[in-house]
């Protein structure tokens, strides 16, 4: 059991969200639904609290009412390896939503997201400043992260 799980606040379309997030995400499922019952808050069968898994990783949805909405202040990161798993998880994590910069982005549910390439923090990294430097100037201008754009900076081209 992983011992600290994002907790992630709905309106009412927390079970919306899971299955949309699991369609996204291989190797992901749901671990358990809870759902109203008589007693409320919510209305009777549906979802109070959702737990589930993407790509190992738990989360638990809740729809709570409309009392609170997310900010860009706490974002998921996805680490992609190919320009390909970078263009895929873009394009269906911002479909409907809104795109923003330097790899982020606002799903349809208002959820922050950090679309990036494990090489941008390799380079980032860099022992050469100048190279960190042309890298980060070629990453602040791009919505999406664009791999080659970004190692043909790191190369000084």
């Amino acid at each position: 059991m992983q011992k600290i799980t994002p907790f992630l606040w709905f309106d009412d379309k927390a079970e919306e969200a899971m299955n949309f997030y699991l369609s996204i995400f291989r190797n992901s499922k749901v671990v358990s639904v809870t759902r109203y019952g008589e007693a409320g808050p919510g209305p009777k069968g549906t979802v109070m609290t959702a737990t589930f898994q993407l790509d190992g990783l738990e989360l638990t949805a809740l729809n709570g009412g409309p009392h609170f909405k997310f900010t860009e202040a706490i974002s998921l990161s996805v680490n992609c390896e190919t320009q390909e798993e970078v263009d895929e998880l873009w394009e269906k994590l911002s479909e409907s939503g809104e795109e923003g910069r330097c790899g982020w982005l606002k799903d349809k549910y208002g959820l922050s997201w950090q679309v990036n390439p494990t090489v941008l923090g390799e380079m980032l990294q860099d022992k050469d400043p100048e190279r960190a430097k042309r890298v980060m100037e070629a990453m602040l201008q791009m919505n999406k992260i664009d791999i080659k754009t970004l190692k043909q900076a790191y190369e000084g081209q």
